[in-house]
């Protein structure tokens, strides 16, 4: 596993395949996640304790931006079975899968126990609330506050808020 600088790895994390994750600066994984395929984490992110990023066996890729969070319980799936069109079961090699990448944008935030399924880009500055599912390639506004079961827009968010806070800190130099 490749890392930046102030890492901070859990000491009951599991990560199966740790050749397929790079983790940037300032980067906390807390215990009791479990990271079974590719991941690019960004600099400054959080991933809070019982987080799941799994599916895809390397094939498929979760990249987090910067300054993004995913809190605690949150499951991330690349690889999922189609509980519509198919069997349920992954012991068929006939069976096919919903697969995708899954891509978080700089500033973004999922809430506890939310559930984001394969095939999904989640753009800049994109907030989730707790308890949400994302289904497959759903259509994201940047800088939009989401929740619900099925998913849908709540608010904007208030972009200027957060770009003057990274200012502030000198997290952005302009």
């Amino acid at each position: 596993m490749k890392h930046g600088k102030n890492f901070t790895l859990g000491e009951y994390v599991v990560i199966k395949k740790p050749e397929l994750v790079e983790v940037g600066n300032n980067v906390r994984i807390a215990d009791f996640c479990r990271i079974s395929s590719a991941c690019h984490i960004g600099s400054d992110c959080e991933i809070a304790p019982g987080t799941y990023i799994a599916g895809g066996d390397g094939k498929y890729t979760f990249e987090m931006g910067d300054c993004s969070s995913l809190a605690a319980g949150v499951k991330v799936w690349l690889s999922s079975n189609d509980y519509v069109n198919e069997l349920v079961t992954h012991s068929i090699p006939e069976v096919k899968e919903i697969q995708g990448n899954v891509k978080l944008g700089k500033y973004t935030g999922v809430g506890t126990n939310s559930v984001i399924m394969p095939n999904n880009d989640i753009p800049e500055g994109v907030c989730i609330g707790a308890l949400s599912f994302v289904p497959s390639n759903y259509k994201f506004e940047p800088w939009t506050v989401y929740a619900g079961r099925p998913i849908r827009p709540i608010k904007k968010r208030n972009k200027t808020n957060v770009i003057n806070t990274l200012r502030k800190i000198g997290y952005i130099k302009e």
